[in-house]
């Protein structure tokens, strides 16, 4: 299990630097392919569809994902996008009317949920990318949850004595919580002190960095836990099998979808950048 997931994380290394590193319409294709893989295992997982198979709420989801991909990708404008989930939701609630009684209001409303969650927040990665300096702000996203979860792993190893959340994830500790922060703080400055001072030629970048991946590192941990919240609701261990030793893109990306737009807003407010 070890060697798979090692394998496992060093293809998505390598993906990871192949889509930011390009960004642009490659990026912003990539990030709509994983928000649909993403709503599939979330409509599964909450069992949506009832009998297991593709039905109409899920259809007008891949639809509305489609869409917004395209549209943010394109244009970037968060009004156009905005206007997008009003029609996915308004689709929704016209075959909840017009297929009425086959399904009940909890489902509907599960399968918008399934469709913002991972959609919206995916698309963040994509806009921070396209940020003045996005190329090297986008990293920070990565910085604020996967360099978070290792370091909260290693610590919560060495120093766990209190538990974080005793009943949702008895292993986590707020030792971990600790570790974890200050590791994507300190990788943070780091990442700074080597791309973003000599991009910005202002050292003053190094704390804002520190910050903000702090800041990330938080919200990261609780994007964590929401998804294994949903996941004993439902009483599954993982979302999918997609990537080996990972499972899901939802297991993966758990903490990721939480952290893009707080990285992506604190980028636009303390270093005042915009869209290049």
């Amino acid at each position: 299990m070890f060697w798979k997931r090692l394998m496992s994380s060093a293809v998505l290394v390598v993906l990871a630097l192949i889509f930011l590193l390009t960004g642009g319409v490659w990026l912003g294709a990539a990030t709509t392919i994983l928000s649909l893989i993403a709503f599939r295992e979330l409509m599964h997982a909450c069992g949506v569809e009832e009998d297991g198979k593709t039905g109409a709420l899920e259809w007008v989801g891949y639809a509305g994902i489609c869409l917004y991909g395209l549209s943010m990708t394109l244009t970037r404008d968060f009004s156009l996008g905005l206007g997008v989930l009003v029609f996915l939701f308004l689709g929704e609630m016209f075959v909840y009317v017009f297929r009425f009684p086959a399904y009940r209001s909890k489902q509907v409303m599960t399968a918008f949920f399934c469709a913002f969650y991972p959609t919206v927040l995916f698309s963040f990665v994509y806009l921070t990318r396209e940020l003045t300096h996005g190329i090297y702000l986008v990293w920070l996203i990565f910085i604020s949850s996967w360099i978070c979860d290792t370091c909260a792993y290693l610590s919560g190893m060495a120093f766990g004595r209190h538990k974080l959340a005793p009943v949702l994830s008895p292993k986590k500790s707020v030792e971990g919580a600790v570790g974890g922060t200050a590791g994507s703080a300190l990788v943070g400055a780091l990442f700074a002190w080597a791309f973003l001072v000599p991009a910005r030629e202002d050292a003053g970048v190094i704390w804002v960095a520190a910050l903000i991946c702090a800041v990330g590192a938080v919200i990261s941990q609780v994007g964590d836990l929401a998804a294994s919240a949903i996941k004993r609701n439902h009483e599954i261990k993982d979302y999918g099998k997609i990537i080996p030793g990972h499972g899901g893109i939802m297991d993966r990306f758990d903490s990721v979808l939480f952290t893009a737009p707080v990285i992506y807003y604190l980028s636009v407010v303390l270093l005042r950048v915009g869209f290049s």
